[in-house]
């Protein structure tokens, strides 16, 4: 007798539809699956004879063959578990086959039964919508899968409670959409004394989604300007929680299927490989470039990176996706992110300070900043000088003007882009590109002669003449001038980069 059960494979954020495929056989007793599945998978025979086991259930003995369909498709992760073994409890008679029919099902099993978690449940429900079936998923996550939409959910604690639904001695309630995350409210601008001019850079960066460095000495607050950034950012809209969270979906880091309104904001470790940073691995998992989708991805201590690390950023910046390519498998995954990024002038930190500066300046700066590319350099919009707080700046009483000031004037310049961008496949002033940008964009004649000037005296490659008309519109935006004038182009130049100081 054979049976069938639908379920899903992973590709990126991508869930690929197979069937798992189960038929007993008449001869010597073993237990096979077959289908391009790693160890994980191969590992499920085990896990689903002693879950049916533990329901008082033996195996027949024949030779039971489980088949992943398509055979060249390749599967990873334990949410094959209880697919396999609700099809062959259908090809065992003890579940009707025609009920599977209806069911994409996800879960990993346990020795006694018990469903546990896997990651991917938002990609399975979304798709299992697609396909017009319902989902079957571990209880833990039928409040993940109840983001799909309107969707049959089956959201089981363990196989004998599903095995009882189906049977309809006891049917499972349709879990509820769990609630959103509430905003949350991380250190404010108020606690950043002095540094006015980096300051407004991050709110020219906020306003736009344009990248930023900041170049100082330890302690000038680089990594509390940084992580003030979420709170004066915009909250994710109901498309931008869904996109964030089916990343953190095929992550397993979706904690408790609670959509959030926040923007991610990811730090990793100057340690970080390339692996950690863009994704990859043996199972290909997205990285912190992904994580931070829609969100900000700082970098403090920018040379202290591994080069190659660093370097592997470029394309995902932009592009907004990030490719690994595997032997078996081309995964992508999304990565719109808002790079900020911190760094000492030089190894010592204090370079311009003939009290603290070491002995080899300036070859010290010249040496320490070169770890950093010049690609990478050039797909910055945003660089800015932060000086040492002083014991002056220390005692003055904190600023007047916070976090939420300021995140009223983004959310205003934010509006404009929104309404100008409607109809485009962008979010952003930091995404316009080519004659999009040359119609949104091009200053008036004294702006246009400036710029002249300063692409030739500062030799600007494309790019980066092209990243100082996005900051120049976007420093219009939050003036609400129409059109970009002299005194934005002007702004915008003096956030470009420049040769290490000396």
């Amino acid at each position: 007798m054979a049976a069938i059960v639908q379920t899903v494979a992973y590709l990126g954020l991508e869930a690929r539809g197979v069937e798992v495929q189960v038929q007993l056989i008449p001869g010597v007793p073993a237990f096979y699956v077959v289908g391009l599945g790693d160890k994980a998978v191969a590992e499920s025979r085990e896990r689903v004879r002693a879950a049916i086991s533990a329901l008082g259930l033996a195996l027949p003995p024949k030779r039971i063959v489980v088949n992943l369909s398509p055979a060249d498709l390749p599967k990873e992760g334990s949410h094959f578990d209880l697919p396999i073994a609700l099809a062959l409890l259908g090809a065992m008679a003890v579940i009707d086959v025609e009920h599977l029919a209806d069911y994409v099902v996800v879960g990993e099993l346990g020795l006694d039964g018990r469903i546990a978690p896997s990651p991917g449940v938002l990609l399975a429900a979304i798709h299992a919508s697609a396909e017009g079936r319902g989902l079957v998923c571990p209880a833990a996550q039928g409040a993940e899968a109840a983001w799909a939409g309107s969707i049959e959910v089956l959201a089981a604690p363990d196989l004998l409670a599903l095995i009882n639904h189906f049977k309809g001695h006891g049917l499972l309630a349709a879990p509820p959409a769990s609630e959103v995350e509430p905003i949350g409210h991380g250190p404010d601008l108020r606690q950043v004394k002095g540094q006015e001019v980096a300051k407004r850079a991050l709110e020219i960066a906020a306003a736009g989604g344009h990248n930023l460095l900041m170049i100082g000495p330890p302690g000038a607050g680089k990594s509390l300007m940084a992580s003030c950034l979420p709170g004066i950012l915009p909250p994710l809209d109901a498309a931008e929680a869904l996109e964030v969270s089916m990343v953190q979906s095929v992550a397993g880091t979706l904690a408790g299927g609670r959509l959030t309104r926040n923007r991610p904001f990811r730090s990793p470790h100057h340690s970080a490989s390339m692996a950690a940073l863009t994704g990859g691995g043996l199972k290909v998992k997205p990285g912190e470039v992904s994580l931070a989708h829609l969100g900000v991805l700082f970098l403090d201590e920018l040379p202290e990176f591994q080069r190659a690390v660093l370097d592997s950023l470029r394309q995902p910046l932009e592009a907004g996706v990030v490719s690994v390519a595997r032997a078996n498998a081309h995964v992508t995954f999304p990565a719109r992110v808002q790079l900020i990024a911190a760094m000492n002038p030089c190894r010592c930190g204090h370079l311009g300070d003939a009290s603290l500066a070491c002995a080899r300046a300036p070859r010290c700066a010249a040496d320490y900043q070169a770890r950093v590319s010049g690609p990478l350099l050039d797909r910055i919009d945003l660089h800015v000088e932060v000086a040492a707080v002083t014991a002056t700046d220390l005692i003055l009483p904190p600023p007047v003007e916070g976090s939420a000031d300021v995140a009223k004037r983004v959310a205003a310049a934010r509006a404009i882009q929104s309404e100008r961008y409607a109809h485009e496949a962008i979010r952003t002033n930091a995404e316009a590109d080519g004659a999009l940008l040359d119609r949104i964009a091009t200053p008036e004649e004294a702006g246009r002669r400036l710029l002249a000037q300063a692409a030739e005296a500062m030799r600007l490659s494309a790019r980066g003449y092209t990243r100082i008309l996005r900051v120049a519109r976007t420093i219009a935006d939050l003036a609400d001038a129409g059109t970009v004038n002299r005194v934005h182009i002007a702004e915008a130049l003096s956030y470009r980069r420049r040769a290490p100081i000396n």
